[in-house]
């Protein structure tokens, strides 16, 4: 029952802004699903629920997952928006960027999780990527130019 219950918790979420445990609640009585308020704040730990900003400046529940790619678009977004210059080196890539986006760009690279890259270092205007060999860099340069070109 109690796995039936977090599957429907999920789906939930994912289709609709659930803001408080009471909606949720409200949302589980509607599927015949009976529940307390002390059950469904158990399910949202044991699930480990977040709140995260939704369109509208409300909050709503989503996973760790969704949360976490909620960011990685929003930084992905600040990336393309602030290359000023992409440079290579060897095994090295440098990108400049406006000032102060650099780390945002580098957590986007991260979060990519891009299998050229070996590894990224910011500044406060300048990004380091360390690509796995000099054969991967070209790859990486054409994944830049993509991602600038959107």
């Amino acid at each position: 029952m109690k796995s039936v219950r977090h599957n429907l918790i999920l789906e939930i979420i994912e289709n609709k802004d659930i803001e408080t445990q009471e909606e949720l609640a409200e949302e589980l009585k509607r599927r015949n699903v009976k529940v307390t308020q002390a059950t469904v704040s158990r399910d949202i730990k044991e699930l480990r629920l977040l709140k995260v900003l939704a369109e509208g400046g409300r909050y709503k529940y989503a996973t760790v997952e969704r949360a976490e790619k909620g960011m990685s678009d929003r930084f992905i977004r600040i990336l393309s928006e602030s290359i000023l210059s992409v440079e290579s080196a060897g095994n090295l890539i440098v990108i400049k960027t406006i000032t102060a986006s650099a780390n945002a760009g580098c957590e986007a690279i991260d979060s990519m999780k891009w299998p050229e890259v070996l590894g990224t270092i910011a500044g406060d205007n300048t990004i380091l990527i360390i690509a796995r060999s000099e054969a991967a860099v070209d790859t990486l340069l054409q994944k830049f130019d993509n991602l600038i070109k959107k």
